[in-house]
């Protein structure tokens, strides 16, 4: 279908939109220099006055563009060295490309012709907001990547550092981090506990989740809702219930059964983790039966399979990325868990996410910033496993192209 070429927009309703582009551009710079309002002001005339120029000279943007871009990384290098030139470029990149994004209507171009102006601008609208929404969540994770390389005892930007100066940047929280006990220890305590919790979380949530996805199971409903609860429950009531519980299991296993109070605390934090993690289970493996074809199961049991073989070799197979999917949720949520441990744990079984709350509490180590890193990287990992293994379960169900 082809599309009706749209007229160029106004010079002035062009420069309404961008002025507010380039006064919101300008608080984040304002904010930085100490004057909000200055840096709104600013940014707004500029912009204006930007538009104007660049839609007089339309029929050479190429050129007015490379303008733009240079003009903008000259002014921050100029104000704040290399780093501020970076930031300079990509700013004028962007508004440079939005002006006339904005002035020649090509936010229409991809859009069907009977849009009315207000569904266009909830079209762009929400798309902003979910962008901001975005960045919102991803900058803190941005703004520890860089400073765990610094090369002060320090949480904030060092000059140095700002002006990317090699001088600025270390490796030595890294090193740090491999070369102290304390560290090493919670370290070891996180991977023991976390892969076991995550093998009790996989197999007693697969089962059940198995086993409520049957019809006939009376209450399925509000068994569901009592195996998903710990997800639900405010985090510091669900361990404060754990401790008296783990602490009357504690004494039965210490006293009666006579393991020693080194063991019996790594039980109760691991069976405390394998209690979180299972809800994540319950609902990846039910998603996954959502679309299993229950007739092969009675195919298999018609070819003279038992259960378990039926089990093993027709449904895992075809539920596996949805339980494998669950396993990675239970093991983040155990290795990051902290709460839990606190409560139920002791020195001895300090993992990770403990020490660098003791970190945080009494010593100010910059070594959590690379610490925070490492977790970063696990879960980018992590999580991009899981979405492999969606898109491989939708592959299976037929539910997406090959």
């Amino acid at each position: 279908m082809s599309l009706t070429p749209v007229e160029p927009r106004s010079a002035s309703f062009t420069a309404g939109i961008t002025s507010l582009a380039g006064g919101f551009a300008g608080i984040f710079i304002g904010t930085a220099q100490g004057s909000t309002f200055t840096g709104f002001i600013v940014g707004a005339v500029l912009l204006t006055i930007l538009t104007y120029v660049a839609l007089l000279m339309r029929s050479k943007e190429k050129v007015v563009r490379w303008i733009i871009l240079l003009a903008f990384g000259v002014a921050g290098y100029v104000t704040g060295g290399i780093s501020s030139g970076i930031m300079g470029l990509l700013m004028g990149w962007f508004f440079s490309w939005f002006i006339f994004w904005i002035g020649e209507c090509r936010y229409r171009g991809h859009l069907v012709p009977y849009l009315t102006p207000g569904q266009v601008l909830w079209h762009y609208t929400f798309r902003v907001i979910c962008g901001a929404i975005f960045v919102f969540l991803i900058t803190p994770i941005l703004v520890v990547l860089p400073l765990s390389f610094n090369a002060q005892d320090f949480f904030t930007f060092t000059p140095e550092m700002l002006s990317l100066d090699p001088e600025g940047y270390s490796l030595k929280h890294y090193r740090n981090f491999f070369n102290s006990s304390d560290w090493q220890l919670s370290f070891r305590n996180s991977l023991i506990i976390a892969p076991i919790a995550t093998v009790i979380s996989v197999s007693l949530g697969t089962l059940a989740a198995i086993g409520l996805s049957q019809s006939h199971v009376p209450g399925r409903r509000a068994i569901m809702a009592i195996l998903i609860s710990p997800m639900i429950v405010p985090l510091i009531i669900s361990a404060t219930g754990m401790f008296f519980f783990y602490s009357q299991v504690g004494g039965f296993l210490e006293g009666t059964i006579g393991l020693s109070k080194t063991v019996v605390g790594y039980i109760k934090i691991v069976l405390a983790h394998a209690v979180l993690g299972i809800p994540f289970v319950i609902i990846t493996v039910t998603a996954t039966l959502v679309g299993f074809d229950r007739s092969l199961t009675r195919a298999s049991a018609n070819m003279g399979a038992n259960p378990m073989t039926t089990f093993f070799r027709v449904q895992m197979p075809l539920i596996l990325p949805g339980v494998i999917s669950g396993g990675l949720f239970a093991f983040i949520t155990s290795f990051d868990e902290v709460v839990v441990v606190l409560f139920v744990g002791s020195a001895r079984q300090k993992t990770l996410p403990w020490q660098m709350f003791t970190g945080l509490r009494e010593q100010i180590s910059p070594t959590i910033l690379a610490v925070a890193t490492i977790l970063v990287v696990i879960s980018i990992a992590l999580l991009t496993v899981v979405e492999l293994l969606r898109r491989r379960s939708e592959r299976l169900r037929g539910m997406s192209p090959s």
